[in-house]
């Protein structure tokens, strides 16, 4: 994170956005692709870039002092609490939509997603715009379904052939602190639901409630980041548990198999093409996360072979974003070890 604002590269990015532009920057999770939420036309060019489907919904990051009331038909005893205990922050709540935003943002539903970051640099972006009282849809500033950005690097090298064109400024606030992308959480419909776990853990939203947020189902509203399939590099990824890690690789080893292995635990010694130590603690591990994916994709593996994570509650944000990463490459061990 900069040691301080560059605040007339921010005062630049607020009027890109004030004239419809796309501007890339940066908050706690992810670095996001925004745009003026009240905007259809700029709120296209996001999906447009990323080459979104157009019922896919973004989620409106607002400053700190923005007025629910504006862009929400009501806000929940619920929906306060939460956001009395994790705004700003990384969490989203979702929302019946004020009829007035148009439904661009909304992937054409009667709800929104709402966020409040608390990354420095995309805060005084929030307040710079329209005087505080703007939203700016962002969903990650990344193609759609792969790996979102936690560098302004990885934006650039996302958009390398678009910048100037769709995207015209990347703010820079340093490694997203968090990592992996906002909790989503839906109380439009008179009980919280839990859409996307993240950092923010359904028992921490119990305690605010005092009950466990319920798991979706099929009435639940469409939202960012709960495909299944997303967060995918190019290369195939595999998740394999801890006791038939050392095998696995060894088979794969002996048909010559070039394997980029993503380990927590560093207790595996077969040799591998590339392999990467992530932190043993949840936080540390998503903090990491996904420049370890950018990094393996670039390995030229055929594989990435990701040693599974715990299955505990505050590993659910990690467990979801691994398992839509490796949801298009169901059967590859198999074949590799075959062919």
């Amino acid at each position: 994170m900069p040691e301080s604002l560059d605040l007339p590269a921010i005062q630049d990015a607020a009027r890109r956005l004030e004239r419809g532009e796309l501007v890339a920057f940066p908050t706690e999770t992810v670095y996001g692709l925004g745009a003026d939420a009240e905007n259809p036309m700029a709120v296209a060019k996001i999906y447009q870039a990323k080459g979104r489907p157009s019922n896919h919904p973004v989620i409106v990051h607002l400053a700190p002092e923005a007025d629910l009331a504006y862009w929400a038909q009501s806000v929940s005893p619920d929906a306060r609490k939460l956001i009395a205990a994790f705004w700003p922050g990384p969490l989203t709540l979702i929302v019946k939509r004020a009829e007035h935003i148009p439904d661009t943002v909304a992937g054409g539903q009667d709800s929104i997603g709402l966020r409040c970051p608390s990354h420095p640099v995309a805060q005084a972006l929030l307040r710079a715009f329209k005087n505080g009282q703007g939203g700016v849809a962002a969903p990650s500033a990344n193609k759609f379904g792969q790996v979102s950005p936690t560098t302004a690097q990885h934006v650039h090298d996302e958009f390398a052939d678009d910048q100037g064109t769709l995207l015209t400024c990347i703010l820079d606030g340093g490694q997203s602190e968090v990592g992996i992308e906002s909790t989503i959480v839906d109380v439009s419909r008179g009980h919280a639901v839990l859409l996307r776990p993240g950092h923010i853990t359904a028992a921490q939203i119990a305690d605010v409630l005092g009950s466990w947020p319920a798991l979706p189902d099929h009435t639940a509203p469409r939202a960012s980041g709960t495909l299944e399939s997303h967060y995918a590099p190019r290369t195939p990824v595999v998740l394999v548990d801890s006791v038939q890690l050392s095998d696995m690789l060894q088979k794969l080893d002996a048909r010559g198999r070039r394997v980029a292995l993503m380990e927590y635990d560093a207790e595996v010694h077969t040799p591998v093409f590339a392999r990467i130590a992530l932190p043993e603690n949840p936080a540390g591990y998503a903090y990491a996360l996904y420049a370890a994916l950018r990094a393996m994709d670039n390995a030229n593996a055929d594989v990435i072979v990701v040693q599974t994570p715990p299955v505990e509650d505050a590993w659910n944000g990690i467990n979801d974003r691994l398992r839509r990463a490796a949801h298009d490459s169901s059967g590859i061990l198999s074949r590799l070890l075959q062919d």
